[in-house]
């Protein structure tokens, strides 16, 4: 049996991340005889430069037939100046709509290791262990009508619709309880219901959908409180469940609890658990090119490409575990280091992962 995984190295870092996740996905494919079958293609800057589309239908074909994708990341000031409906962007939020990603899994997990490397006290991040599920196809980012125009007055005026219907909201909350049943049976379902009507139908469908699962404990909170809980408190949470905008904002918060958003992976997943996979991090155009950005997020997506769409939990496991081996050597890349550690570059970093599951 052979598994399709599509590579999309993407734009800024992206083709650099990407390269040493696929590497440590070869290691992992010799050592457990997994069947991985890797191919390529453009997304976001790299295909306007290409193809003149952040989206080409030749990505979209090979995408609908791979297993699960790996994505670096998308964007850049190169393209900032062209027309909203073409940036690279829109290339991501293409794929995602076209493939019903409607299920993004963020989890905020702090190594050990990097207890330090927090922007936080350690005893208040240590043993922290946190899964955002964000509702990543409706919402503000998709609704409609949206766009710029000019009033009467001659005045610009922007405007977007909030919009999630019942059944996009049932089908999040779903994912978001059957994932606290394997974790601390928790569930955080974030909103703002005392300013916006889309939310007041989102918690109350939470509320109805919870009397399906006796077993998770369900609590609301607006979204304010939870971004001041998260620095605050943040072992509190178990599973948050939230919509596209505050999902978004809020898993880069806890990015920063685990000592960088370098390290954190995310999942996004259709209702059969075809995925694509990448880090939480932007394409850095700042440092792209200098060998200094952090692998690891890209690597742990790797991982969980491998546990969630391809069902190789064994493999996941060792890529995991390979990970913290490197940071117990004391390895570092420059976003996570810290006096008494070892600086090291984008693919040293790949190396030291790879050679520890050879």
């Amino acid at each position: 049996m052979t598994h399709k995984i599509l590579l999309l190295p993407g734009d800024g870092i992206g083709p650099e991340i990407v390269a040493q996740a696929h590497k440590v996905l070869r290691a992992v494919d010799k050592r457990f005889s997994l069947g991985l079958e890797f191919d390529e293609a453009l997304l976001g800057g790299a295909a306007i430069d290409t193809t003149g589309k952040p989206f080409p239908e030749a990505t979209l074909r090979k995408a609908q037939a791979a297993d699960a994708i790996l994505l670096g990341a998308v964007g850049g000031p190169k393209w900032d100046q062209l027309d909203p409906a073409i940036r690279p962007e829109k290339g991501l939020l293409a794929i995602r709509s076209q493939l019903g990603l409607f299920g993004n899994l963020r989890p905020a997990i702090l190594y050990p290791q990097l207890a330090e490397a927090s922007s936080l006290k350690p005893e208040v991040v240590s043993g922290l262990d946190i899964l955002i599920v964000r509702e990543l196809t409706g919402g503000i980012y998709f609704g409609e009508p949206r766009g710029i125009e000019r009033t009467a007055a001659g005045e610009r005026r922007g405007y977007n619709t909030y919009v999630y219907s019942e059944s996009e909201i049932t089908r999040i909350g779903r994912l978001a309880f059957e994932s606290a049943r394997k974790r601390g049976r928790k569930v955080c379902s974030v909103d703002k219901a005392n300013v916006l009507e889309v939310t007041i139908l989102w918690r109350e469908v939470m509320t109805e959908l919870s009397r399906e699962y006796p077993d998770v404990e369900l609590s609301h909170m607006y979204v304010d409180n939870a971004a001041m809980q998260l620095v605050r408190a943040p072992k509190q949470f178990d599973v948050v469940v939230t919509g596209n905008m505050f999902g978004d904002i809020l898993s880069d918060q806890a990015a920063m609890l685990t000592g960088s958003i370098g390290m954190l992976p995310s999942a996004s997943l259709d209702e059969n658990a075809k995925g694509l996979y990448e880090p939480c991090h932007g394409s850095a155009p700042d440092i792209a090119g200098q060998g200094v950005a952090n692998p690891l997020a890209t690597i742990l997506s790797a991982a969980m490409l491998l546990r969630y769409s391809l069902g190789h939990n064994e493999a996941a496991e060792a890529i995991e575990k390979a990970v913290g081996g490197v940071l117990d050597m004391g390895l570092r890349t420059e976003d996570i280091y810290t006096p008494g550690t070892e600086k090291v570059s984008t693919e040293a970093m790949g190396d030291a992962v790879e050679n520890t599951l050879i």
